[in-house]
């Protein structure tokens, strides 16, 4: 029973961060357009909304869902590491195999709706 009362409570402790987090990214963007009436300069307006973003951010990421999302991010940046790249030989030819069939798909569909135009007017027209 104290097992799910921790997760209750670490559950209810991540949704408050989760708010809080939206609420600073919120509060960020208020505060640029209400010191725009006030007259503040643009980069201080703009800190202030990268400084909400920042803050935000670092506040979500001390949920549980914050530290499951930087996991994966850390995993997928392994997995990147794992992808074979293809060389510029390779990728040349396939652009050049893209183009080439899309080529010819353009012609088969205009030769086809040209067809299909011809035999329309000769039923209405």
């Amino acid at each position: 029973m104290s097992a799910n009362t921790e997760t209750t409570e670490g559950s209810a402790l991540d949704t408050i961060k989760l708010i809080l987090s939206a609420v600073v990214l919120v509060g960020g963007v208020y505060a640029y357009y209400h010191y725009e009436a006030a007259g503040v300069a643009l980069p201080l307006r703009v800190l202030m909304v990268l400084g909400g973003t920042g803050v935000g951010i670092a506040i979500a990421m001390t949920s549980t869902q914050g530290r499951r999302l930087w996991q994966f991010i850390q995993g997928s940046r392994v997995e990147i590491r794992k992808v074979v790249w293809p060389t510029r030989q390779e990728t040349t030819q396939t652009a050049i195999a893209v183009f080439i069939f899309t080529i010819v798909m353009s012609l088969f569909f205009w030769g086809l709706d040209s067809l299909l135009l011809f035999i329309t007017r000769q039923f209405v027209g």
